[in-house]
Order: C-alpha cells, then sequence, then structure tokens
C-alpha cells in the first residue's frame, strides 16, 4: 500500500512539474509578445515553418498592415518602382482544398519588364498552410529546398528558397509566415507571404528579394533564434 502511495506521490509531482514549465513557457512568450517593438510601421513574427519555431525565427517591422481583415486587401499595388494588378484565381483546388478566409495574388511588374507574383494567403485554419513544394512536387516538378537570408534596410529575415523545374520551365520562390506575435495562435491568424518569378530571368532570386524589401524594413532575432 505504501509503495502504491509513493508511486501516486511521485506521479502527482511530475504532473504539477510539467504543467509549471508549460505555463512558464506560456507566460514567457506572452511577456515577450507585450515587449515587441512598436515604434514605427506593424510589427510581426516571421518564421520559415508553419509548425515548429526555428532558429531562423525573427521580429520584423513592415510598412504595412499584414494582419487578417480589409486592411490585408488594402496592401498597396504600388510599391518602389513596381505596379501590381490583381489575377483572378484559377486553381480551384486552393480553395477547395485550403479553404482561406483570405487570398490574394497579384502581378507585379517593374517597368523594365521584370514581374514577379505575389501570393498571400492568410487563415486562422491550420489546413489552410503547407509548403508550397508539396504542390510542385504533386504536379511532377522537380523542386531544391533551402532557407536564404534576406537582409532588410536593417537586419535580416529568412525565407524558404524553392527552386522548381519541370520541361523547359522553372521559377524560384521565396516564402515565409507572419505571426502577430510569440503566441503563434492560429486563432489570431497566421500569414503566408509567398513570392515567385521564372527563373530564367537573370538574378530572379535577387531581384525576389529586393522587391520583399519593399515592404519590410527592419528585424532582429527573436529570443527563441539566439543559440
Amino acid at each position: 500500500m505504501q509503495s502504491n502511495t509513493g508511486r501516486y506521490l511521485i506521479t502527482i509531482v511530475i504532473l504539477i512539474a510539467a504543467l509549471a514549465v508549460l505555463v512558464g513557457i506560456f507566460g514567457r512568450d506572452m511577456l515577450q509578445s507585450r515587449l515587441l517593438p512598436h515604434d514605427q510601421g506593424y510589427t510581426y513574427i516571421t518564421d520559415i515553418d508553419r509548425w515548429r519555431k526555428t532558429r531562423r525565427e525573427r521580429i520584423v517591422q513592415s510598412y504595412y498592415d499584414f494582419s487578417l481583415g480589409p486592411q490585408l486587401h488594402q496592401i498597396p499595388y504600388n510599391v518602389g518602382t513596381w505596379t501590381g494588378r490583381d489575377v483572378p484565381q484559377d486553381n480551384i483546388e486552393v480553395q477547395i482544398l485550403l479553404e482561406p478566409e483570405q487570398y490574394i495574388r497579384r502581378l507585379y511588374q517593374n517597368g523594365k519588364g521584370d514581374n514577379v507574383w505575389l501570393s498571400i494567403i492568410g487563415s486562422r485554419d491550420l489546413k489552410s498552410f503547407h509548403p508550397p513544394q508539396i504542390c510542385y512536387d504533386a504536379d511532377g516538378w522537380h523542386t531544391e529546398i533551402k532557407s536564404e537570408e534576406i537582409p532588410l534596410e536593417e537586419g535580416s529575415i529568412y525565407a524558404m528558397h524553392v527552386e522548381a523545374r519541370k520541361d523547359n520551365l522553372s521559377q524560384t520562390i521565396l516564402y515565409f509566415f507572419l505571426y502577430p506575435d510569440y503566441l503563434r495562435d492560429p486563432a489570431r491568424g497566421i500569414v503566408l507571404f509567398k513570392v515567385t518569378a521564372s527563373s530564367s530571368h537573370n538574378g530572379a532570386l535577387e531581384m525576389e528579394k529586393e522587391f520583399i524589401r519593399q515592404f519590410f524594413f527592419s528585424a532582429q532575432d527573436s529570443p527563441e533564434s539566439t543559440p
């Protein structure tokens, strides 16, 4: 009987300790969220993975409001030397399978013959997000994937860099996720920011980075990203 009681007490202690750890993590993230800089622009947490925090997580500041709501569709059509126009979504599977709460698809051009596609998916439902390379692989494209640093006016952020090839077609893709705070709570909304260009363009990768810098100007390491 005493042995059973001892095991029971040990189990209770372990459960209490585990609960304390979870509460501590939640409290830390709540505190860090309140300490995000708000001196100018809009502040977000960005990362290259939806399902887990990585060392690529950064605090990023933007000129524009990427929170879910009508304001997401007010992302400007004219940024820097780029002018954009909405393009109808012709992939019905995106709407059926992902069911995004908000979806923006635009073609931006800079007057020099350069084209980039901007895709923004906003949702509170996790099923709306998956790595874009999954769609390429399912459609018979060959993909190569790595993380890519994007220097900003101050600091850097990271994106997943996908090189996709199929027959005589090739595309360069950069994408990352935006969260309103460290908690990364889907109920508060998540945004996928994706830029695509033809790899046949000389310097497609640097062109995409220059385009992204029109939206984000400052970044710093998050506490989670430091070794």
